[in-house]
């Protein structure tokens, strides 16, 4: 697998704990739902993002297009 990228990010307080909340709701880290958003995100833009291994699945072993 490639090596992650590391990135700072600044959210405002209350969109963090949605997102922590939603990410335990998912059983998922924050991160892991932090970037699963930002995909859900690029797929509604047109912006195709390849699968991380050859499963069709991201790194949190999600199906892509769900």
């Amino acid at each position: 697998m490639a090596e992650r990228k590391k990135l700072l990010l600044r959210l405002d307080p209350r969109v963090y704990e949605a997102m922590a909340r939603w990410a335990a709701d998912d059983l998922r880290s924050t991160n892991a739902q932090i970037e699963y958003a930002l995909r859900r995100a690029l797929q509604s833009a047109g912006r195709r993002v390849e699968p991380t291994d050859a499963g069709g699945q991201d790194a949190e072993g999600q199906e892509e297009n769900a």
